[in-house]
């Protein structure tokens, strides 16, 4: 079969369309006959050099796609062949096969192109898990995404919109801005000509919010924490301006805050199968729904 190759590390000129070995589904996994795949920053770092995949995966690139069901292993049930499935892989999507444990292969919505279900996995499987799984967010409550223009920071902005929260969001143009406030959010702050944490204490009378989502790291570590309220959750999603802060504790102490930090890729297959499961039981539409939901 045809795949995409690295020839070393480095920008896009270091893939290359080649033969590859086609993979061979495990007792649990399906073999998929890839349609549609999508690019994230993981794909972009592996490429570089800077994020080799976990033990087990696959050399290639690619961690969600979309296509037919081929084939599969001994201890798969609920699938026939043709059947239109997505979600999460471990690598190896930017190839013409790939395989995927049944357990986290959802049905694709019968209005849904392989192309949209492609890009759905990675970036609202991470916004659900930071927003809800750990970050505990409720409808009434206020919520600051950071980089709203990203993939995360859009689901993450649809998805808290949809929950009932206030939404605000951080970008770097005015156009981000507006297609974020499109998408939900309450307000949007320019980082390059605004201090997003005067800005939010503006905006919210001087209460804060209850929880931050950031993909930042050390630049904001000390501001993101000034801006919530007390009990208040901060979730770091990545590290983009650096991992090395100095901070003060106190205000940790004195607010009752609690910091948490989520990568996906590394997880187990089991946990990976639980985020799966918490994203189909809250936003794929019941009828969509596999029925045998013990399989997750």
């Amino acid at each position: 079969m045809k795949g995409i190759i690295r020839t070393g590390d480095g920008g896009p000129e270091v893939l290359k369309l080649a033969e590859v070995p086609a993979p061979t589904p495990g007792p649990t996994q399906l073999l998929i006959d890839v349609k549609a795949t999508a690019l994230n920053r993981a794909d972009t770092m592996q490429r570089q050099g800077s994020y080799p995949p976990p033990p087990g995966e696959s050399e290639l690139l690619g961690l969600e796609l979309a296509g037919v069901v081929a084939s599969w292993g001994d201890e798969v049930e609920g699938f026939e062949r043709g059947n239109r499935v997505f979600g999460l892989v471990g690598g190896g999507a930017y190839a013409e096969q790939a395989v995927i444990d049944y357990r986290m292969a959802m049905p694709i919505p019968d209005d849904w192109s392989f192309e949209k279900a492609a890009a759905v996995t990675e970036v609202f499987f991470t916004a659900n898990e930071t927003l809800f799984t750990i970050g505990g967010l409720h409808a009434g409550e206020s919520v600051l995404i950071h980089a709203g223009g990203s993939g995360v920071g859009t689901a993450g902005t649809q998805m808290a919109h949809q929950a009932g929260a206030r939404v605000f969001i951080t970008a770097g143009s005015a156009e981000k801005i507006e297609r974020s406030k499109q998408l939900g959010c309450t307000e949007g702050i320019n980082y390059k000509e605004q201090d997003f944490a005067a800005e939010i204490m503006r905006l919210t009378d001087g209460e804060g919010v209850e929880l931050v989502q950031d993909f930042i790291g050390a630049p904001y570590l000390e501001r993101n924490l000034s801006i919530l309220k007390t009990r208040g959750r901060l979730v770091m999603v990545g590290l983009m301006g650096g991992a090395a802060a100095e901070l003060n504790l106190g205000q940790i102490m004195r607010k009752r805050l609690q910091v948490f930090g989520s990568v996906m890729r590394p997880q187990s297959i089991e946990e990976k199968i639980g985020i799966t499961q918490r994203f189909v039981d809250r936003w794929l539409p019941p009828a969509q729904r596999r029925k045998n939901s013990t399989d997750y």
